[in-house]
Parts: C-alpha cells; structure tokens; sequence
C-alpha cells in the first residue's frame, strides 16, 4: 500500500473518529397543556372566591363557605406547580384534587339554602372543578376523564337533587370536554412518539450515510485498487487481488445495507468499460492527492483546498479574491471534488483532460467539474446506486446534501460530463439542513 493509500485511510478512519452522531430533537406536545392548566385554575380560583365574596350575605352558613374556600385556597397555594408537568401531576394528587372538588359541591346543600340552589346559584368551587377533571385527561386520556367527569357529574346531581336542565347541561359540558380533550392528548402523544421514532430513524440514516462516505473514500478505493494492480501483476498478487476484490464486494453489500436495494453481485464484481462515464461510480478509482487540512474553526479559503488538484490533466480556474466557507464545509466540498475527479481518471479515460472552475456567488460557492470524456450513458447513475456503488448517492450527493447545497450533472454522450457543486454560504455539515439533491 502507498503512503497516498495510507493517508486516505487514515484521513477516513480520523474523519469518523471526530464526527459526533447527529442530535434528535425532543419535544413535548403536553408542556403547553399543563401550563394552560395551571393558568386556568389560578385564574377560575379568583373566579370562584369573587363568586362567593359577592353571595356572602346569602349563604346559610356563610362561615362554612368561607371555611372552604380558605382551604381550597391553601391547597391550591401548596399545590400549583404540581400540574405543571406530567412528572409532577401524580395520580395521588389528582384523586386529592378531585377529592377537594367533589367535596365542594357536595357541601354547597350544607352552606347555602335550598332556594338559591333551586335558582340554580353556583357551587362552592364553581368552574373551579373543571381544572381537576381536566387534569385526568391531560394525565391518562380520554378514560380517565371519562372517570373523572362522571364522578363530578354525580355530585352536582345529588347537590341539587333534581334533573334540571341548566345541571344536565353543565354536566354533559364537562362530560364532552373532558373527554374530547383526553382523546385529543392520546392522538398527540401518539403522533409525538411517530415523529421521535421518525426522526431517530433519520438521524441513524444519515451517521450510516456518514459512515458509507467515509469507507468508500478510503478502504473501498484502495480495495479496488488492490484488486486491479494484482490482476495486472500475475502470480500471487492475482490471488492477492481476487481476494481484495471479495472484500470490497462483500463491504459494498454491507455498506449499501438499508441505503440502497441489495446489490447484483454479478454486476458488482465485474468492472465497466471506460466510456461507462465519467460521473458513473462502478469502480472506485486510485485516492487523489490529500488536499490540506482546513484549519477547526473559522473561515476556509476553498482555492487552498482545491488547488492541490491540479496537475497535467486537470485544470483549475479560481477568482482573484479569497473564496471562504466554514472549514467543515469547505472539507466536504473538497472532498466532493476529489470523488468527481476520482470518476473522472476511471471512466474518462487516460487521455480525457478536466476542468475544475470556483465562482464565488453572493449566496453559495458553485464548484463545476467538467470533463470531455465519453459522457454518461442514461439512467447509469440510477443503475450503479442499485448496485451499491455509492461514489455519486454518498460521496458527491451525499455530502452536498448535508450541507444544504445540491449537485447537478449535465452529461452528453460523447461530449463529456459536467458536475455542478452548489453549497450555500454559513453552512456546515452539522448544521442539519437538508437541501434536494437535483440528479
């Protein structure tokens, strides 16, 4: 193996090593209802303590009114942050809630007189009681304020000791609201869990991704190249070869796992004809010189990146002025522009000559490889990502993608193949935006 070989695994292996697995977003579809459920029993609290302030004089007993309202009072002062999570609000307190409420419209007949109650006067806790039933359906769904409401439903119907229309009504209310409210909160946390399971499946998907582009940078390509210098050598470093060549078949088929469909092994081992083209990853090809390893942080000129490409059959055209990205950015794009032109020696033949062109835009750096080999045959991209040949989905599309930019392939049978490389400015890998990969 080379030292260019070695570096380039080495450079992949480091690459994996330093890269941090993508971070899932956690949220939580209920923290805005416990916190309105707060508000609304501190709110219908003051309600209720207005209500019965302004029918002291009324009551039959009104120091027993007073007497509850004080100790709802204390218990709501000493309980208030317990219905401002899930964690907090515990089946114990919400029975003890539902106790306080219960227990008030059942002592409102022992308070009041018999004729304010006809009239249809309020409960001691009033619309106070709605804030604990809506704690069960918040809590445990639509059941439990099923349960709940129906408890409550019973005790206005004993405190007024009638059918009457206004306490059917009241009833059915909270009944309904509760329930449809604990039915809503079951479908959210359903969906919650969907979208974490979904956006867990897509991070994994994309370090896997991550991953693949790493390998197919660097063992892969030197693989292959065993491979070929084996079988052009003969004797025991054919055998050397044909071993390497199972190897790189058997960690494409491992890579492309869950990616890409399965690859056809046929198809796999054989290598394509030059005039394949050039953007067509079918065999990797020999590692390019390592570019210069940007700088951690901090701004990157992409002309220092790039230029070490250049040689007698590549030339490269750059603006006058500095060109920069972030220098993760800039890496990723380097490395893009090495698999294209890795393409490029393979499938555009010994004599094909490429172009590597840097603008520098007001919104993205557009790199565009061309080359003036045979072109690519239609649908031949489509064909090698079947077959698990990753170069153009990960190591070119891939990355672009990563970084919010989009590739572009413009090809014309027998007048080469031109690869466009947009990144928009201020992005970088870790940066999570996606943008469309245009093929």
């Amino acid at each position: 193996m080379t030292d260019t070989e070695t570096r380039t695994v080495r450079g992949g292996l480091a690459a994996k090593g330093r890269s941090k697995p993508p971070k899932v977003l956690r949220m939580s579809v209920e923290l805005p209802l416990w916190r309105a459920l707060t508000g609304y029993r501190i709110l219908t609290l003051v309600y209720a303590l207005c209500l019965v302030g302004l029918s002291y004089q009324k009551y039959e007993h009104p120091l027993g009114a007073a007497a509850y309202m004080g100790a709802l009072t204390v218990w709501m002062v000493l309980t208030w942050r317990r219905t401002t999570s899930a964690e907090r609000c515990t089946r114990h307190f919400l029975l003890a809630d539902l106790g306080f409420a219960v227990g008030g419209i059942l002592l409102t007949p022992l308070v009041d007189t018999h004729a304010r109650i006809m009239d249809g006067a309020p409960t001691l806790p009033s619309i106070w009681t709605a804030g604990a039933v809506l704690g069960f359906a918040i809590k445990g769904g639509w059941r439990w304020a099923a349960v709940a409401s129906s408890a409550v439903a019973v005790a206005n119907l004993v405190e007024r000791q009638e059918l009457a229309r206004d306490t059917i009504h009241n009833v059915v209310l909270v009944w309904v609201a509760s329930v449809a409210i604990g039915y809503v909160v079951e479908v959210a946390r359903a969906s919650e869990r969907t979208l974490a399971r979904a956006l867990q499946i897509e991070a994994a998907t994309r370090e896997r991704e991550r991953l693949a582009r790493d390998i197919h940078d660097s063992v892969l390509q030197v693989l292959a190249m065993v491979q070929r210098r084996g079988a052009a050598i003969g004797g025991e470093a054919a055998e050397l070869g044909r071993m390497a060549g199972e190897q790189e078949v058997a960690l494409r088929t491992l890579v492309a796992g869950g990616l890409v469909s399965p690859p056809r092994a046929a198809a796999a081992t054989v290598p394509h004809p030059a005039g394949e083209g050039a953007a067509d990853d079918a065999v990797a090809a020999a590692p390019a010189a390592p570019a210069p390893e940007p700088a951690a942080d901090g701004p990157c000129d992409v002309r220092a990146l790039l230029a070490p490409f250049a040689g007698a059959g590549v030339t490269f055209s750059e603006p006058g002025a500095p060109v920069e990205l972030p220098a993760a950015a800039a890496a990723e794009l380097a490395a893009a522009v090495s698999a294209a032109l890795d393409n490029v020696r393979v499938h555009a033949g010994d004599g094909a000559r490429a172009w590597i062109l840097v603008e520098d835009e007001p919104r993205a750096v557009i790199v565009t490889v061309r080359d003036d080999g045979p072109g690519i045959p239609e649908g031949r991209l489509a064909d090698a990502e079947r077959e698990g040949r990753l170069g153009v989905a990960l190591s070119i599309r891939g990355r672009l993608r990563d970084l919010g930019g989009a590739a572009e392939w413009v090809s014309v049978p027998g007048q080469g193949t031109e690869v466009e490389l947009t990144v928009p400015k201020g992005t970088a890998p870790e940066s999570g935006r996606r943008g469309k990969a245009r093929a």
